[in-house]
């Protein structure tokens, strides 16, 4: 029997069936030695009475035995011939009927009836045969792994079935199992079986890797010391281990742990956070609500190591709103990941993160190790970081990640990962490999910063992946600025459902408090099935920031000269300001009219500059707005306008003199005042007229007592229903004292999100109209959410993962898809601006020569860093995507680089324009991309 061909086994040999699941069971005692945290180990201990390295070995060694069918083994004719010569026969069999029998399902029917006949009860083997149907990312429902559908292709003569058993026999022996041993084996949790399944794939990935597994075509060659020495080889070659080391997090005897790590004394919140980690009994749910500046992000990390040590996890994953938050949050981790373990592999984990120099620097420690790669797993690297040389030379020693990490579907499974939150959000969709993701999530603590920044429609997946991380036992930290009460009562509900796995829980959360004083600490876990919940408040830090509001006066039109004339009447020659508008297209129209007036003393951010230039545009202002004494820091400047959009709203750490913003839902808008006056300065580092600190609204317009209006672009972005009840706190901050910051904060936000009417009289019927469109929308949302659902509420309590893969998944097979789909959007798609030549060939965006065809970008590395440098997603206009995806290509000299070969090119002309999709498409490098419809829709 053969398991690998020689085209799928690359260079090498043809390798037999026993060689490949023998690598890929000692690879699984690798994995479980010196990658899995104890949590992760304890729990499969806990289900097999201590053998659960024992049991982790052979369920990797059996992932691969349905291919000792016929419907396998006739995919290679040589190798088919061997099989058939020694009495393994198919006679009638077709192609058709061979593909309709993958060998993952023919796996699950094999391993279920040899477990059956050494002696497992039905519940031992109903939760272990989906685990091998499972091992190519799909969980089928159990009537799909019958092989009474497919006699032919399974195999109709008795000889089959003892060859089959025969398999299963075999790599239990030379593990040293007796299968009757484990007969009492007891039945995880559900998403510790998730787990398990992912991490089978990870083992079954590792062995496929042809370069340190070649091929052995004799039954002679293949042996179980062969098989530990090739994967303890290869281990060492792929740079791999688990995360922070026994005993590092969180020492003991250290009284203040953030004064330890940071060298600052912990002020009370944090205080407050660490005392809650320590005395949950058990993993759980803590929010931080605090406002900016007030140190949330340090008192998370130190509860991250009170949680790991307490629960066993090795490492975190801290999940970002946007690439542009995850940038400056990875530095604060590496510097505090390096006090706790210097060695614990570090990952940032998005499109975009070779534009991060502190990760780039990281990445050149790290060598190449070789990845597997192929149709068959569907793998590859997706993050835009390529390759380095030297395959031979072990990686000890380094920071960053192994480079095994880096390939697509495997970011997750770095220990110590900073990333966007949409990894955790895919987490909770049904997609192939989903189990991946929960392999690399289980044995770590969980931090999610401003989850106040997700709506009704992205909150789904983030509930869902709540009860699965509380299923799995994971701890999670939620920080917040602006926490809707009901939002903080959804989270913690869908934590204690998913500890509890029953969805009706309302009675138990009878008991959660509403915080009383602001900033607080609410912690959950649930013991014996009962949550367990304490809520403390504390004091703040900061002194309170009493903000003038004003309102701008704006014309019908909106326009944003209003917006210019205002910001250059106040800033005049000196002070810093931040102007942030709600849409791409007005923050350009502002940024225009005001550079005339200001000239390179004004900046714009958003999201359609290409990616060098955003991340050095943002690099650049925080260190000229960021906290006074900074190492590094270049001088504040004596003028400075930044243009920006959401970019700013969110763990964007400048100090600006004065705020201009448009009219936001009261949480967003609290977010952006949150970086007026920011950090303690000096008096006379402030011009005068900004010592008084003052938000200018724009982009609303009152008129006699009728509703306010917006332009029709914030309408889309946040909906009417929330911007009235910002509007009417405006109006009323506007004609009263403004407001007190932070003290303010929780009951504004409380105010913008409940259900009180708001505003004057006149506007009531407009505003019950306006919330009742918002909640019919906000249920069709929901609605529209759970069909992606990983399982839903309503398969709570399940036993085991059979049928997880049920419903069709190839709406989400693209991970563009995906991204689309837990941020309710339409798909966008990436593409890298080239320009032609005027001679014939191409350049770079920045005038690099990339020759004829690009090849430049191949042989060159500094003409690769330009190429990449150009990377931009289009705007998610329908017609724009379908129009990229069926005429935009890789150029021909691209093709054979693992990166370039998979990204489409954007021709621009002389005037860097192109038409795309009934489009005109524009880039200009101090606005960024700009398009106009050119046709009808």
């Amino acid at each position: 029997m053969w398991g690998k061909s020689q085209p799928r086994n690359g260079r090498g040999s043809a390798h037999l069936l026993l060689g490949h699941l023998l690598d890929a069971a000692a690879v699984g005692e690798l994995v479980f030695d010196r990658y899995l945290s104890s949590s992760v180990r304890r729990f499969l201990d806990a289900c097999s009475d201590g053998q659960g390295r024992v049991l982790f070995a052979l369920l990797c060694g059996l992932h691969d035995v349905g291919k000792a069918t016929p419907a396998f083994q006739m995919k290679d004719e040589g190798l088919a011939a061997r099989v058939q010569a020694v009495g393994l026969g198919w006679r009638g069999l077709t192609v058709r009927q061979s593909r309709q029998w993958h060998h993952s399902a023919a796996g699950a029917c094999i391993v279920r009836r040899c477990l059956a006949g050494a002696g497992w009860s039905r519940e031992g083997t109903d939760w272990v045969w989906p685990l091998i149907a499972g091992h190519h990312g799909l969980i089928p429902a159990l009537p799909d792994t019958d092989s009474r559908n497919h006699v032919q292709a399974h195999g109709r003569a008795p000889v089959w079935a003892q060859a089959q058993d025969g398999f299963v026999r075999r790599v239990a022996a030379e593990l040293s199992v007796d299968l009757a041993s484990l007969a009492d084996v007891r039945v995880p949790r559900r998403a510790e079986q998730l787990t398990i399944s992912g991490l089978i794939i990870m083992a079954d990935w590792i062995a496929s890797d042809e370069t340190r597994f070649g091929g052995l075509p004799t039954l002679s060659e293949v042996s179980w010391e062969g098989a530990r020495d090739r994967a303890g080889r290869a281990w060492e070659v792929l740079g791999l281990r688990g995360g922070w080391r026994a005993g590092a997090p969180a020492p003991a005897g250290v009284p203040d742990l953030v004064l330890h790590r940071f060298g600052k004394p912990a002020w009370p919140i944090q205080q407050g956070v660490v005392q809650a980690a320590q005395g949950m009994p058990a993993p759980g749910l803590l929010i931080v609500e605090a406002p900016m500046g007030e140190g949330k992000t340090e008192a998370a990390l130190v509860a991250v190591e009170v949680l790991a040590r307490r629960f066993g996890a090795d490492g975190v994953f801290v999940g970002m709103p946007t690439q542009a938050t995850a940038d400056p949050m990875f530095a604060r981790v590496q510097d505090w990941s390096e006090r706790v373990d210097r060695e614990a592999p570090l990952h940032l984990l998005h499109g975009r993160a070779r534009f991060n120099r502190r990760w780039m620097e990281l990445r050149r420690s790290v060598v190449f190790g070789g990845v597997h790669d192929g149709d068959e797993y569907g793998i590859g690297d997706d993050y835009g970081v390529g390759a380095s040389a030297d395959p031979d030379r072990p990686a000890a020693g380094a920071v960053a990640a192994a480079e095994w990490f880096f390939g697509r579907k495997r970011g997750l499974l770095a220990p110590v990962t900073v990333g966007t939150i949409d990894h955790l959000l895919h987490a909770a969709t049904r997609t192939k490999h989903v189990m991946l993701r929960h392999a690399g999530l289980a044995g770590r603590v969980v931090v999610l910063d401003e989850v106040h920044a997700y709506d009704v429609y992205m909150a789904q997946f983030l509930f869902e992946a709540l009860r699965w991380l509380a299923d799995a036992g994971v701890p999670v930290v939620l920080l917040s600025a602006t926490l809707p009460p009901q939002m903080r009562r959804d989270l913690v509900r869908a934590y204690v459902q998913g500890a509890a796995q029953r969805a009706d829980v309302e009675a138990d959360l009878d008991v959660l408090e509403e915080p009383v004083g602001y900033p607080n600490v609410t912690s959950v876990c649930v013991v014996d099935g009962k949550p367990r919940t304490a809520v403390a408040a504390h004091q703040s830090e900061r002194e309170p920031l009493q903000v003038r509001v004003e309102v701008l006066e704006e014309q019908e039109d909106f326009a944003s000269e209003t917006v210019a004339a205002a910001v250059a009447a106040e800033v005049r020659d000196r002070g810093c300001a931040l102007v942030v508008c709600n849409t791409v297209g007005r923050a350009q129209a502002v940024f225009t009219a005001l550079r005339p007036v200001f000239g390179d003393d004004v900046v714009l951010l958003h999201s359609r500059f290409v990616a060098e230039t955003r991340a050095e545009r943002s690099e650049s202002v925080i260190d000229q707005l960021g906290p006074l004494g900074r190492d590094g820091a270049v001088p504040r400047p004596e003028r400075l306008v930044v243009v920006a959009t959401q970019v700013a709203e969110q763990s964007f750490d400048v100090d600006v003199d004065f705020l201009v913003t448009d009219l936001a839902p009261i949480d967003l808008l609290l977010q952006r005042i949150g970086r007026l006056h920011r950090h303690q300065r000096p008096a006379d580092h402030r011009p005068e007229w900004f010592r008084v600190p003052r938000v200018l609204v724009t982009g609303v317009r009152f008129i006699d007592g009728r509703v306010p209006t917006w332009p029709s672009g914030s309408g889309v972005v946040y909906g009417d229903h929330l911007l009235v009840r910002s509007a009417a706190l405006v109006a009323a901050a506007a004609a009263g004292e403004g407001w007190s910051i932070p003290g303010q904060v929780p009951a504004l936000v409380a105010e913008g999100y409940g259900s009180a009417p708001l505003g004057p009289p006149e506007w009531a019927s407009t505003a019950a109209r306006y919330q009742e469109k918002w909640e019919q929308k906000q249920e069709t949302r929901e609605s529209n959410a759970s069909v992606f659902l990983l399982s839903g509420e309503g398969r709570l309590g399940a036993a085991t993962l059979d049928g997880l893969h049920e419903r069709s998944t190839k709406a989400l097979e693209s991970e563009e898809r995906v991204a689309a789909v837990v941020r309710d959007g339409d798909e966008s798609v990436e593409v890298v601006l080239v320009r032609r030549h005027p001679s014939g060939g191409f350049l770079t965006l920045n005038g690099r020569p990339l020759g004829l065809t690009g090849e430049a970008a191949v042989s060159d590395e500094k003409v690769f860093e330009d190429t990449v440098g150009a990377t931009i997603r289009l705007p998610a206009r329908p017609e724009l995507t379908d129009a990229a995806r069926r005429d935009l290509a890789p150029l021909p000299g691209w093709r054979d680089d693992p990166w370039l070969g998979r990204v489409r090119a954007l021709e621009l002309d002389v005037d860097l324009s192109a038409r795309l999709g009934g489009y005109h498409l524009t880039y200009d490098d101090s606005s960024g991309l700009t398009h106009t419809r050119t046709g009808s829709r």
